[in-house]
Parts: structure tokens; sequence; C-alpha cells
């Protein structure tokens, strides 16, 4: 029964965590082309974003990554037998590389309060899909657990990259026909 609670718990946190990365970086991007706009607007918006921004990274984003973790080891510990099996050795590498991605978005988010801005929004975009390719890896992993192929599982998690990408250059070129029309 225990194990329930505390399975739903870290999942909870999980949603709310990747919540939040996916929605800062899209805060990035309005505050670079926030910038571009003309004064009072860039200035005006600029101000407005760094306020969301730090307000979904200290209450929600950072709470739900440490809450997540906190909940995650708590589950290891209810069944330490995971520990042993393959799938949760690569699961856990993803979520090493999932806190590299959050620790430098924490970065991007301290450059971006002091308008120290070294993105372009085409960048971020490409950037934003990190988190993505990261959840489908964490998710195939721990539903699929063995029963899934490892080289499919990346040849896969290669072509979702792939499409996301086109996506984004698809984007921009229907953006930039829209801003030229």
């Amino acid at each position: 029964m225990e194990y329930n609670y505390i399975k739903s718990l870290h999942l909870i946190f999980v949603i709310t965590w990747f919540a939040g990365l996916f929605y800062i970086p899209r805060i990035f991007i309005y505050h670079i082309e926030a910038r571009q706009k003309s004064q009072p607007d860039a200035d005006i918006l600029s101000e407005q974003l760094k306020i969301m921004a730090k307000r979904l990274w200290y209450i929600i984003t950072w709470p739900s990554a440490i809450l997540a973790t906190i909940f995650a080891i708590w589950l290891l510990i209810l069944v330490p037998g995971w520990l042993e099996q393959g799938w949760m050795h690569v699961k856990l590498a993803f979520v090493v590389l999932l806190f590299a991605y959050h620790i430098k978005n924490h970065f991007i988010f301290k450059q971006f309060q002091k308008d120290d801005i070294r993105w372009t929004s085409n960048g971020m975009r490409f950037w934003n899909e990190g988190a993505t390719l990261i959840l489908f890896a964490i998710v195939f992993l721990v539903i699929l657990k063995s029963a899934i192929n490892w080289i499919w599982g990346l040849i896969g998690l290669i072509g979702l990259g792939v499409v996301l990408m086109l996506g984004i250059k698809l984007y921009k070129r229907l953006r930039n026909r829209k801003s030229s029309s």
C-alpha cells in the first residue's frame, strides 16, 4: 500500500518537474523575442517575463525536481531489486542527463534574469526539445523495461529527435513566410 502512494507522489512531481522544464525555455524564447521589440515594449515585456520565469523556476520546477528525487529514492529503498536491473541503470543515466539539462536551464535562467541573452530564439527552440527526448526515453524504459531492444530504442529516440528538429525548421519557415507577407 505504501508503495502505491510513494509511486503516485513520485509520478505527480515528475510531471510537474517536466511541466516546468517544458515551459521555462518557452519563456526564454519569448524573452529573446521581446528584447527585439522597440522601447518601451522591450523593457516592459522583459521585466514581466523575468517575473514569470522566476516564479515558475523557484515555485514549481525546483521543488518538483527535489520532491520527485526524494520519492524516487524512497521507491528504490522499498524495491532495491530494481538497482540490479539493466533498464534501471539506463533510466538512471537518463535521469542524470535530465539533471544536467535542468542545471543548464538554471544557468540560462540566471543569465536571462540579468538580461544577458546569448541565445537565438531558434537555438532555444532546439534546446527546448531536450526535455522531450529525455521524457520519451525514460517513459519507454519504465514501461517496457527489458522488453525493448536497446538498438531499436536508440533508433526510435534518434528518429524522434529528427522529427522534432524538422518540425522546428518547418515552423521557422512558416513563420518567416508569414512575417514577410
